[in-house]
Protein backbone atom coordinates (compact mmCIF):
# COMPACT_ATOMS: atom_id res chain seq x y z
CA UNK A 1 0.00 0.00 0.00
CA UNK A 2 2.72 2.43 1.04
CA UNK A 3 4.67 1.42 -2.02
CA UNK A 4 1.74 2.30 -4.29
CA UNK A 5 1.33 5.69 -2.55
CA UNK A 6 5.01 6.52 -3.05
CA UNK A 7 4.76 5.64 -6.72
CA UNK A 8 1.71 7.91 -7.03
CA UNK A 9 3.56 10.82 -5.40
CA UNK A 10 6.50 10.36 -7.77
CA UNK A 11 4.14 10.43 -10.74
CA UNK A 12 2.54 13.66 -9.50
CA UNK A 13 5.98 15.28 -8.99
CA UNK A 14 7.06 14.14 -12.46
CA UNK A 15 3.97 15.59 -14.10
CA UNK A 16 4.37 18.86 -12.17
CA UNK A 17 8.00 19.13 -13.25
CA UNK A 18 6.97 18.32 -16.80
CA UNK A 19 4.30 21.02 -16.77
CA UNK A 20 6.69 23.57 -15.26
CA UNK A 21 9.38 22.78 -17.85
CA UNK A 22 6.84 22.97 -20.66
CA UNK A 23 5.51 26.28 -19.36
CA UNK A 24 9.06 27.65 -19.05
CA UNK A 25 9.93 26.65 -22.64
CA UNK A 26 6.72 28.23 -23.94
CA UNK A 27 7.45 31.44 -22.00
CA UNK A 28 11.04 31.50 -23.25
CA UNK A 29 9.93 31.01 -26.84
CA UNK A 30 7.36 33.79 -26.46
CA UNK A 31 9.99 36.12 -25.00
CA UNK A 32 12.40 35.38 -27.82
CA UNK A 33 9.64 35.95 -30.34
CA UNK A 34 8.80 39.28 -28.74
CA UNK A 35 12.45 40.31 -28.73
CA UNK A 36 12.76 39.37 -32.39
CA UNK A 37 9.65 41.34 -33.27
CA UNK A 38 10.84 44.31 -31.19
CA UNK A 39 14.26 44.24 -32.86
CA UNK A 40 12.66 44.09 -36.28
CA UNK A 41 10.42 47.01 -35.36
CA UNK A 42 13.40 49.02 -34.08
CA UNK A 43 15.39 48.26 -37.22
CA UNK A 44 12.44 49.16 -39.39
CA UNK A 45 11.94 52.43 -37.48
CA UNK A 46 15.67 53.25 -37.78
CA UNK A 47 15.57 52.50 -41.51
CA UNK A 48 12.45 54.64 -41.95
CA UNK A 49 14.09 57.46 -39.98
CA UNK A 50 17.21 57.30 -42.18
CA UNK A 51 15.02 57.32 -45.29
CA UNK A 52 13.07 60.31 -43.96
CA UNK A 53 16.30 62.21 -43.25
CA UNK A 54 17.69 61.42 -46.71
CA UNK A 55 14.42 62.42 -48.38
CA UNK A 56 14.22 65.62 -46.32
CA UNK A 57 17.82 66.47 -47.20
CA UNK A 58 17.20 65.96 -50.90
CA UNK A 59 13.95 67.95 -50.71
CA UNK A 60 15.82 70.75 -48.93
CA UNK A 61 18.38 70.75 -51.74
CA UNK A 62 15.63 70.99 -54.36
CA UNK A 63 13.85 73.70 -52.39
CA UNK A 64 17.08 75.64 -51.97
CA UNK A 65 17.83 75.31 -55.68
CA UNK A 66 14.34 76.53 -56.58
CA UNK A 67 14.65 79.46 -54.18
CA UNK A 68 18.06 80.43 -55.53
CA UNK A 69 16.70 80.24 -59.08
CA UNK A 70 14.17 82.96 -58.19
CA UNK A 71 16.65 85.17 -56.36
CA UNK A 72 19.54 87.29 -57.62
CA UNK A 73 22.34 86.04 -55.39
CA UNK A 74 24.68 88.74 -56.70
CA UNK A 75 22.50 91.53 -55.30
CA UNK A 76 23.17 91.88 -51.59
CA UNK A 77 25.66 92.93 -48.94
CA UNK A 78 28.10 91.57 -46.38
CA UNK A 79 26.74 91.42 -42.83
CA UNK A 80 28.48 90.66 -39.54
CA UNK A 81 27.41 87.33 -37.99
CA UNK A 82 29.15 86.12 -34.83
CA UNK A 83 26.55 83.39 -34.21
CA UNK A 84 26.83 81.10 -37.23
CA UNK A 85 30.37 82.09 -38.22
CA UNK A 86 33.13 81.02 -38.62
CA UNK A 87 32.18 77.84 -40.45
CA UNK A 88 35.40 76.00 -39.62
CA UNK A 89 38.55 76.29 -37.52
CA UNK A 90 41.80 76.08 -39.48
CA UNK A 91 43.54 74.26 -36.60
CA UNK A 92 41.07 71.37 -36.78
CA UNK A 93 41.08 71.04 -40.59
CA UNK A 94 43.21 68.14 -41.79
CA UNK A 95 43.47 69.71 -45.28
CA UNK A 96 44.90 73.03 -44.14
CA UNK A 97 48.21 73.95 -45.78
CA UNK A 98 50.81 75.83 -43.76
CA UNK A 99 51.05 78.67 -46.28
CA UNK A 100 47.36 79.47 -45.78
CA UNK A 101 47.18 79.03 -41.99
CA UNK A 102 46.72 82.57 -40.64
CA UNK A 103 46.87 81.52 -36.98
CA UNK A 104 50.06 79.59 -37.56
CA UNK A 105 51.70 82.72 -38.93
CA UNK A 106 50.64 84.82 -35.96
CA UNK A 107 47.50 86.64 -37.03
CA UNK A 108 45.67 87.83 -33.91
CA UNK A 109 42.47 89.33 -35.29
CA UNK A 110 39.86 86.94 -36.72
CA UNK A 111 36.72 89.06 -36.91
CA UNK A 112 36.96 88.88 -40.70
CA UNK A 113 35.80 85.25 -40.43
CA UNK A 114 32.41 86.34 -39.05
CA UNK A 115 31.06 88.06 -42.14
CA UNK A 116 28.61 86.40 -44.51
CA UNK A 117 26.90 87.35 -47.75
CA UNK A 118 23.24 88.29 -47.46
CA UNK A 119 21.22 88.55 -50.71
CA UNK A 120 18.67 91.35 -50.75
CA UNK A 121 15.57 89.28 -51.46
CA UNK A 122 16.24 85.80 -50.09
CA UNK A 123 18.29 83.91 -47.52
CA UNK A 124 21.21 81.63 -48.20
CA UNK A 125 21.03 78.46 -46.09
CA UNK A 126 23.94 77.65 -43.81
CA UNK A 127 26.68 75.79 -45.66
CA UNK A 128 26.15 72.02 -45.46
CA UNK A 129 28.77 69.59 -46.73
CA UNK A 130 26.30 66.78 -47.41
CA UNK A 131 24.16 69.09 -49.55
CA UNK A 132 27.18 70.08 -51.63
CA UNK A 133 28.30 66.48 -52.08
CA UNK A 134 24.77 65.45 -53.02
CA UNK A 135 24.69 68.12 -55.73
CA UNK A 136 27.99 66.95 -57.22
CA UNK A 137 27.34 63.23 -56.80
CA UNK A 138 29.04 61.37 -59.65
CA UNK A 139 30.69 64.58 -60.89
CA UNK A 140 34.15 66.11 -61.15
CA UNK A 141 34.83 69.65 -59.92
CA UNK A 142 38.20 71.19 -60.83
CA UNK A 143 39.78 74.42 -59.60
CA UNK A 144 42.40 75.60 -62.12
CA UNK A 145 44.87 78.41 -61.61
CA UNK A 146 47.19 79.86 -58.99
CA UNK A 147 47.51 79.93 -55.20
CA UNK A 148 44.30 81.93 -54.81
CA UNK A 149 42.28 79.12 -56.38
CA UNK A 150 44.25 76.57 -54.37
CA UNK A 151 43.24 78.49 -51.27
CA UNK A 152 39.60 78.26 -52.36
CA UNK A 153 40.01 74.51 -52.91
CA UNK A 154 41.48 73.99 -49.44
CA UNK A 155 38.76 76.13 -47.88
CA UNK A 156 36.02 74.09 -49.56
CA UNK A 157 37.52 70.85 -48.23
CA UNK A 158 37.71 72.34 -44.73
CA UNK A 159 34.05 73.36 -44.96
CA UNK A 160 33.05 69.84 -46.02
CA UNK A 161 35.10 68.19 -43.30
CA UNK A 162 33.73 70.52 -40.63
CA UNK A 163 30.08 69.92 -41.47
CA UNK A 164 30.55 66.14 -41.71
CA UNK A 165 32.52 65.81 -38.47
CA UNK A 166 35.31 63.97 -40.31
CA UNK A 167 33.06 60.94 -40.86
CA UNK A 168 33.37 60.96 -44.66
CA UNK A 169 35.02 58.05 -46.45
CA UNK A 170 37.56 59.97 -48.50
CA UNK A 171 40.97 59.91 -50.15
CA UNK A 172 43.45 62.62 -51.12
CA UNK A 173 46.20 62.20 -53.69
CA UNK A 174 48.60 64.28 -55.72
CA UNK A 175 50.07 63.67 -59.16
CA UNK A 176 52.45 66.43 -60.27
CA UNK A 177 50.27 69.54 -60.75
CA UNK A 178 47.00 67.79 -59.92
CA UNK A 179 45.63 67.50 -56.36
CA UNK A 180 42.56 65.27 -55.98
CA UNK A 181 40.07 64.93 -53.12
CA UNK A 182 37.59 62.09 -53.61
CA UNK A 183 34.38 61.53 -51.64
CA UNK A 184 34.18 57.79 -52.21
CA UNK A 185 30.56 57.11 -51.26
CA UNK A 186 29.42 60.00 -53.49
CA UNK A 187 31.74 59.05 -56.37
CA UNK A 188 32.64 62.74 -56.56
CA UNK A 189 35.99 64.51 -56.80
CA UNK A 190 37.01 68.07 -55.97
CA UNK A 191 40.37 68.83 -57.53
CA UNK A 192 42.95 71.56 -57.91
CA UNK A 193 45.26 71.86 -60.90
CA UNK A 194 48.21 74.25 -60.75
CA UNK A 195 48.36 76.29 -63.96
CA UNK A 196 48.78 79.95 -62.94
CA UNK A 197 48.80 81.30 -66.50
CA UNK A 198 46.47 78.64 -67.94
CA UNK A 199 48.67 78.27 -71.01
CA UNK A 200 52.08 76.56 -70.92
CA UNK A 201 54.80 78.62 -69.23
CA UNK A 202 58.05 78.45 -67.29
CA UNK A 203 56.01 78.89 -64.07
CA UNK A 204 54.22 75.55 -64.28
CA UNK A 205 55.99 73.85 -61.36
CA UNK A 206 53.60 74.01 -58.36
CA UNK A 207 56.52 74.11 -55.92
CA UNK A 208 59.07 76.27 -57.78
CA UNK A 209 57.45 79.08 -59.73
CA UNK A 210 58.93 82.33 -58.38
CA UNK A 211 60.48 83.32 -61.69
CA UNK A 212 61.15 86.97 -62.50
CA UNK A 213 61.01 86.70 -66.30
CA UNK A 214 57.86 84.76 -67.10
CA UNK A 215 57.78 83.13 -70.52
CA UNK A 216 54.50 81.89 -72.02
CA UNK A 217 53.63 79.73 -74.97
CA UNK A 218 50.53 81.80 -75.56
CA UNK A 219 48.99 79.41 -78.12
CA UNK A 220 49.75 76.18 -76.22
CA UNK A 221 47.30 74.91 -73.61
CA UNK A 222 47.19 71.16 -74.34
CA UNK A 223 49.78 70.31 -71.67
CA UNK A 224 47.38 71.48 -68.97
CA UNK A 225 43.94 71.21 -70.56
CA UNK A 226 44.11 67.44 -70.93
CA UNK A 227 43.94 67.21 -67.14
CA UNK A 228 40.62 69.04 -66.89
CA UNK A 229 38.91 68.61 -70.28
CA UNK A 230 36.34 66.12 -68.91
CA UNK A 231 35.45 68.11 -65.79
CA UNK A 232 31.78 68.78 -65.04
CA UNK A 233 32.49 72.08 -63.26
CA UNK A 234 35.55 74.30 -63.87
CA UNK A 235 36.63 77.23 -61.71
CA UNK A 236 39.43 79.32 -63.25
CA UNK A 237 41.62 81.92 -61.55
CA UNK A 238 44.66 83.47 -63.19
CA UNK A 239 44.34 87.23 -63.64
CA UNK A 240 46.82 88.38 -60.95
CA UNK A 241 49.62 86.69 -62.87
CA UNK A 242 48.99 88.88 -65.91
CA UNK A 243 49.55 92.24 -64.24
CA UNK A 244 53.29 92.58 -64.93
CA UNK A 245 54.03 95.55 -67.22
CA UNK A 246 55.52 93.24 -69.84
CA UNK A 247 55.67 89.47 -70.37
CA UNK A 248 57.60 87.32 -72.82
CA UNK A 249 55.60 85.34 -75.37
CA UNK A 250 57.11 82.32 -77.05
CA UNK A 251 56.12 80.93 -80.44
CA UNK A 252 57.70 77.52 -80.79
CA UNK A 253 59.09 75.19 -78.12
CA UNK A 254 61.20 75.89 -75.05
CA UNK A 255 64.86 75.41 -76.00
CA UNK A 256 64.18 75.33 -79.74
CA UNK A 257 66.75 77.13 -81.91
CA UNK A 258 64.07 78.58 -84.20
CA UNK A 259 61.71 79.72 -81.43
CA UNK A 260 60.46 83.31 -81.54
CA UNK A 261 60.42 85.40 -78.34
CA UNK A 262 58.65 88.73 -78.00
CA UNK A 263 58.10 91.14 -75.11
CA UNK A 264 54.43 92.07 -74.93
CA UNK A 265 52.70 94.84 -72.96
CA UNK A 266 48.90 95.36 -73.04
CA UNK A 267 48.10 93.22 -70.02
CA UNK A 268 44.38 92.91 -70.78
CA UNK A 269 45.06 91.91 -74.36
CA UNK A 270 47.53 89.28 -73.16
CA UNK A 271 44.95 87.81 -70.81
CA UNK A 272 42.33 87.81 -73.57
CA UNK A 273 44.71 85.89 -75.85
CA UNK A 274 45.24 83.21 -73.19
CA UNK A 275 41.51 82.83 -72.60
CA UNK A 276 40.95 82.58 -76.35
CA UNK A 277 43.50 79.77 -76.54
Amino acid sequence: MNKNMNIGKLKIRFFKSHYIATFFLIALASALLCLTVDNNVVRQEESEEENRETTKERNDIVATTNEEAKCNLFSGKWIYDDVSRPLYDEESCSFMIGDYACKKYGRKEFEYQKWRWQPNHCDLPRYKGTALLEKIRGKRVVFVGDSLNKNQWVSMLCLIESSLNQSLNKSVMRHDNLFVFKAIEYNATIEFYWSPLLVESNCDDPDTHSIRDRILRITSIEKHARHWNNADILIFDSFMWWLDPTMTFLWGSFGSSDAIYKKVGMRYRRYEMALTT
